[in-house]
């Protein structure tokens, strides 16, 4: 079970995650006031099979509150399984708050609780499944590749990270994505 919740913390940090997003937060206002216009939708999707299964679908939804602020919720589920091992789930939500300064840089925070399991060190109870925040505060750069596409990068630092039940395995969280 050891090497389970190991493998599952290497994963989840090392994996880049290419995922496609709908974030007009990079781009002009629309000269419309609809709602609709104005709601963004992304995330994250991964798909791994062999030894290891890995499958995470972690969804956001955001509003455009102007043209450079854009905040919303987010959803988290993760299944992962090694052959030969028993799998494990992690599921939780998340809100996000992104602020964009010129045309590449943004600034971003997110609040998540993510209800997993850990390896407690107890022989009486070796796994607990419990439920674990984190605070990111961090940025990144947007690079355009069209009109609406585009790569980002980002590095967000976890101010709250407990080596002892945190899913990750640093408090440093980077991703490299693509936005549509």
């Amino acid at each position: 079970m050891k090497q389970l919740a190991i493998g599952w913390i290497i994963v989840v940090i090392f994996s880049l995650t290419a995922y496609a997003q709908t974030d007009s937060t990079y781009y002009e206002e629309p000269t419309t006031t609809d709602f609709w216009e104005k709601v963004t939708v992304g995330g994250n999707f991964n798909l791994l099979f062999g030894n290891l299964t890995f499958v995470e679908v972690s969804p956001t939804f955001g509003y455009r509150f102007t043209d450079r602020f854009t905040a919303g919720p987010g959803v988290t589920y993760r299944y992962m399984k090694f052959r030969g091992f028993q799998g494990s789930s992690l599921y939780g939500a998340r809100v996000f708050a992104r602020q964009r300064f010129g045309q590449q840089f943004f600034v971003q925070t997110e609040l998540e609780s993510l209800n997993t399991q850990y390896l407690t060190g107890n022989l009486d109870a070796p796994i607990l499944r419990t439920w674990v925040p984190g605070f990111f505060l961090g940025g990144g750069l947007f690079q355009p590749v069209g009109r609406r596409a585009g790569v980002i990068i980002s590095a967000m630092y976890n101010l709250i990270y407990d080596v002892n039940r945190s899913p990750y395995r640093s408090p440093w969280n980077f991703n490299v994505g693509f936005t549509l």
